[in-house]
């Protein structure tokens, strides 16, 4: 058992990390660990994600915290897998239109969600299939320096023991205008069995059966055996 009141999520965005005490409220609740965000620590600086997958850069990101805090750290990684793209935009989902996107004066989200809607404008909704992807990791913090293994796409193999990382997924098709304002990112295009696009669900569906609550949930029986 790891003594301490705080654990890390390596992110400063704050609606992840309020999503993230939702989804994880009850094993919060159990263990009285408070999560925070890296805004927590603004002497902190990013990590380059150099990972090659999910799980990789979600470690980096897992690892780089608890070892910069001495706390325990969850990090994830997450983007939309698109199967007539081959699995892409994957992880370079976030930066998928690049700077020119931005540059028009759009959003990232809309940038992205324009040009991956223009990329599959004459594809038929039969093969619009897609599913979110994320990789959740936990890290406990050891004392040492995070390795560097640049075969392994910039991250060390798995340390048993110390780190955990699981996979959620959130499968459903892509529509062909944005729908729905509760989300981000590909939440709009992301069309469910129900007919819905993830942004139109309200916060309690999402977590539901989203790929972040997903990973996360999987991810808390790792946290309360270890951290309770």
């Amino acid at each position: 058992m790891v003594s301490g009141t705080r654990i890390v999520l390596a992110t400063r965005n704050p609606g992840k990390v309020a999503e993230l005490r939702d989804i994880l409220a009850d094993v919060l609740d159990r263990t009285g660990l408070e999560l925070v965000g890296l805004d927590r620590f603004p002497e902190l600086e990013d990590v380059v994600e150099s990972g090659v997958t999910f799980a990789q850069n979600a470690l980096l990101k897992a690892r780089y915290a608890a070892a910069a805090t001495g706390l325990p750290a969850l990090a994830d990684d997450s983007g939309l897998a698109v199967d007539v793209l081959g699995g892409a935009p994957g992880i370079f989902s976030a930066r998928w239109s690049g700077p020119l996107g931005e540059a028009t004066g759009r959003t990232r989200d809309e940038a992205n969600n324009d040009l991956l809607l223009a990329q599959l404008a004459d594809v038929p909704d039969e093969h619009r299939g897609a599913e979110f992807v994320c990789a959740a990791a936990l890290v406990l913090p050891d004392g040492r320096a995070p390795e560097q293994d640049t075969a392994a796409g910039g991250v060390a193999p798995q340390v048993t023991g110390t780190e955990w990382v699981r996979e959620g997924r959130c499968r459903g098709v892509l529509g062909r205008e944005p729908l729905g304002d509760n989300g981000f990112g590909y939440d709009p295009l992301l069309v469910r069995p129900d007919g819905r696009t993830l942004a139109q669900h309200t916060s309690a569906e999402k977590h539901a059966i989203s790929h972040r609550g997903d990973a996360f949930r999987a991810l808390a029986h790792d946290l309360g055996s270890v951290l309770g």
